[in-house]
């Protein structure tokens, strides 16, 4: 018994080292996204940033590009043409996800009855979310929420009936509004700022590295621990009622 009690001992020791450690570098089960990042050195514009270490594909980064997604047949000018201040939000946060490997410890399983996982509450920095909401305020759109409601009766998607076009700010009120409810809650609106390391940015400076790797590893520690820590307890009450 005395050998068990060692045991335990180690991992709790070890435990903080590794905690979270599976929730780093790691890519989403999707459909476009690759099993595992590594180098891609010919991303396309706003896709760029990740090409040192990258879940997306060349090829990938280009159909987010496009007018009409190739990706998901989705068009970002449902409503007529966006601004290209506007539409340049929209390309980063399409890279962000499809091509960043720091999104672990937001990564969820999707409803059982679908294949895959999306992510959830991700934190955005709040200058991401600010300047989103401001450079789309003169771009229009007929809905708040965009996962789910279009009709798709022609190919792609399109206002649903007695869905009505406006300015952004008509289905967005506010910054947070915007980052939140756009796809669901893959975003949250952080109060914190870029370079806090507390928050993750949608796009950076490739030159300057990337900061999103941090903030990973800050989020991802905690909530493994604590999972962790729950499974060791459980074990070393067994290991004392066996006593």
């Amino acid at each position: 018994m005395a050998c068990w009690w060692q045991l335990l001992l180690g991992l709790w020791t070890i435990m903080p080292l590794w905690a979270g450690d599976e929730l780093l570098n790691v890519c989403m089960n999707t459909k476009h996204h690759k099993r595992e990042p590594g180098p891609e050195d010919k991303l396309h514009e706003e896709c760029i940033p990740w090409k040192d270490n990258a879940c997306c594909t060349a090829n990938t980064s280009w159909k987010a590009h496009l007018n009409v997604s190739l990706l998901y047949n989705f068009s970002l000018v449902h409503c007529g043409l966006m601004m290209p201040g506007c539409q340049k939000h929209f390309l980063q946060a399409v890279c962000f996800y499809e091509c960043s490997p720091n999104l672990g410890p937001w990564i969820q399983q999707v409803d059982p009855s679908r294949q895959g996982e999306r992510i959830l509450d991700a934190p955005l920095c709040r200058e991401d979310c600010e300047q989103w909401w401001e450079d789309c305020r003169t771009s229009y759109t007929c809905k708040s929420n965009w996962h789910h409601g279009w009709d798709w009766s022609g190919g792609k998607n399109r206002c649903p009936a007695r869905a009505h076009c406006h300015p952004f700010p008509h289905y967005f009120p506010t910054p947070a509004d915007l980052c939140e409810k756009i796809w669901s809650n893959s975003f949250k609106a952080s109060p914190e700022r870029r370079n806090s390391g507390q928050c993750l940015q949608k796009w950076f400076e490739p030159a300057h590295g990337n900061p999103n790797e941090a903030v990973a590893r800050l989020f991802a520690s905690p909530a493994q621990s604590w999972e962790l820590s729950h499974t060791l307890m459980a074990f070393s009450l067994f290991l004392l009622f066996l006593s």
